[in-house]
């Protein structure tokens, strides 16, 4: 299916949203419904996705953001000196601090940094020490597999440390009831059974039946914000920022999933596949393209409003 939508916002448009003190004259509303339905311009994405995180407030002038990005930067110059402090203090008291950082060091040495022609794309001594320092300051979203591929991402969108840094931790915030294992993806993987039980009652029995377990294992689906599942990085930002929109509805991450799901739905059903087989169908869904999955998430959004959807269903979704 092709999905044919309107161009990306680019830095004309994207600097037409600002009156002459810089504060935006368009509405946070206008933006995000059009983000949603057309996406960013590689070009203005750091400066968009700095506002969809609330690493900027909406309402902020030009003069202060400048403000912000400054103090932002003192706060991560001031953390890297605490860290920096009280490291041995963490070796010798903090039970799980010497395993996550060799765990951190070991997911990222992994990492391909290389693009096609052989460039080098990251610094991994910098994604390492960004990532340590995140768990180190994160009390709520424990480092979990897939971190050091998000932070790489945010990277690559940004020049300086201190705005990987601080726009991983708001990405963070932002998700968390998505894609931090002890805080949202349990509810995540309920709610989406609750939505196949509601849309599609068939694949619903057949899920319970014989691919019983296959849609509590589809957790790095939220885990990693489905990253793995696209053709290329663009892909990935593509739908992150519509995740941060909160458009079309709130948690829209539980739809993508449903509409993936719905992707290997009738191959399920013809093989009555197991659910160790399902899980490799969808772990087999990948190259896919954004905005053919958003549309289809869409779609699945549409004929939600039009049903009388069951309380718990519509207190997560609607």
């Amino acid at each position: 299916m092709q999905v044919k939508r309107k161009p990306p916002i680019d830095k004309t448009e994207w600097d037409g949203f600002f009156d002459e003190n810089g504060h935006l004259a368009k509405s946070r509303d206008f933006i995000c419904v059009n983000i949603l339905e057309r996406g960013l311009h590689p070009v203005v994405r750091t400066e968009a996705w700095k506002f969809l995180t609330g690493y900027y407030s909406w309402q902020s002038s030009q003069d202060e953001r400048l403000t912000v990005d400054s103090t932002r930067r003192k706060n991560y110059e001031a953390l890297c000196q605490m860290y920096e402090k009280i490291q041995p203090l963490l070796e010798n008291l903090h039970r799980n601090f010497t395993g996550t950082r060799n765990n951190i060091t070991h997911d990222v040495q992994k990492l391909y940094d290389k693009d096609p022609l052989g460039n080098v794309l990251i610094d991994k001594k910098r994604l390492e020490k960004i990532l340590l320092l995140s768990y180190v300051c994160n009390t709520q979203a424990e480092y979990q597999q897939g971190f050091h591929e998000m932070v790489m991402l945010f990277q690559l969108m940004v020049e300086r440390d201190h705005e990987t840094f601080w726009l991983f931790q708001f990405f963070l915030q932002k998700t968390e009831h998505s894609c931090v294992i002890n805080i949202g993806v349990g509810k995540n993987l309920d709610m989406l059974n609750n939505l196949i039980s509601f849309l599609d009652p068939v694949f619903a029995e057949h899920l319970k039946g014989k691919g019983a377990g296959a849609v509590q294992s589809l957790f790095p689906w939220f885990c990693l914000c489905f990253q793995r599942a696209f053709k290329s990085f663009d892909d990935i930002w593509r739908l992150w920022e519509v995740l941060l929109t909160g458009k079309p509805c709130r948690n829209f991450q539980v739809l993508v999933a449903y509409s993936m799901l719905q992707m290997v739905r009738e191959q399920v059903l013809q093989e009555s596949m197991t659910g160790d087989d399902i899980l490799l169908a969808c772990n087999s869904l990948i190259d896919l393209d954004a905005d053919e999955l958003i549309s289809a998430a869409c779609i699945v959004y549409a004929e939600l409003i039009q049903k009388d959807v069951p309380q718990p269903l519509k207190d997560f979704l609607l």
